[in-house]
């Protein structure tokens, strides 16, 4: 029987013993054994197992040399956010807004680096289908990463796969205690089941999974809607954040003077030499290229 989601209790345990993960490990065997030998443990259904984005990258050998940081950005960048310097937000493959691609040298061996899995929530499936086959209990599943927020300063773990979860809980068409009814509320629940789950697994601890017990009615089978990480990220239609300030000037200026194609290439320049290279190709006279130049020194 799931538990009462109104009971106001929640408990969030993260196991110690799991030791360095590497290339090949069984993951689903660390964490059934390290959760059994926990004073919370075993897992019971209704449980959500948070496991750190690295130890999915590390045992599937996810693994760069520190050197080619930089390569293994643009590899994994679907399109540029905002760049300053060497500083990158971007928007990965899978479709994450992080900085760097999530391409990360903590908690690795020195002189390394990792890169996301290419697919979260794949990921997320394939260790919920066999902690749920082995265990025989009803599990959900959170591969959780750190990032940082648009508005705010630090950093917080958010989901970016998820399995046998619901990830939003939409409360649109309801009423509140006053009778107001409710139209666009929902709950990024998994981010907070991800949040939440950090604060047990901390950074330095080496306890990177982490389970939380007491939202079994968030669990679900896999394949319902809402099941995913993806189905957090906002369409970019209606993503009014998609580029920095600085990032969206450019874009509007190479827009409108056909130079669309080129905004990878051009973002990555440093402020002078991305303002001659747009006006140069904009190929306009003197008086449109001094407003041109204006607008972009002004971002």
């Amino acid at each position: 029987m799931s538990p009462d989601p109104d009971s106001g209790v929640v408990t969030v345990f993260a196991p110690t013993g799991i030791g360095e993960i590497t290339a090949g490990t069984d993951l689903v065997d660390v964490v059934l054994r390290a959760a059994t030998a926990d004073p919370l443990g075993p897992l019971r259904s209704g449980d959500v197992v948070v496991v750190t984005s690295k130890v999915i990258s590390k045992a599937d050998g996810l693994v760069r040399l520190a050197d080619q940081r930089d390569e293994a950005i643009t590899e994994q960048t679907a399109a540029t956010v905002a760049r300053r310097g060497p500083t990158r937000i971007v928007r990965t493959r899978s479709g994450l807004t992080v900085a760097a691609a999530g391409v990360d040298n903590s908690n690795v061996a020195p002189g390394t680096v990792l890169v996301l899995p290419p697919d979260p929530d794949a990921s997320a499936a394939a260790l919920h289908a066999e902690l749920t086959r082995r265990s025989g209990l009803d599990l959900g599943v959170v591969v959780s990463d750190t990032a940082g927020r648009a508005w705010r300063e630090g950093q917080t773990d958010h989901a970016i796969g998820a399995a046998g979860l619901r990830v939003l809980e939409r409360y649109a068409g309801r009423q509140d205690a006053y009778g107001n009814d409710l139209q666009v509320t929902a709950m990024a629940v998994a981010d907070e089941i991800a949040g939440a789950a950090d604060l047990a697994k901390a950074k330095l601890a080496g306890r990177p999974v982490a389970v939380v017990r007491g939202l079994g009615h968030l669990v679900e089978p896999t394949g319902r809607p809402d099941g995913r990480a993806a189905d957090l990220i906002r369409p970019l239609a209606l993503d009014l954040f998609r580029l920095g300030a600085r990032e969206a000037v450019l874009a509007a200026v190479l827009g409108a003077t056909g130079q669309a194609d080129r905004y990878e290439e051009l973002v990555a320049l440093d402020e002078a030499d991305r303002v001659r290279a747009v006006v140069e190709g904009a190929g306009v006279g003197a008086d449109a290229a001094a407003v041109l130049t204006a607008v972009l020194e002004q971002a």
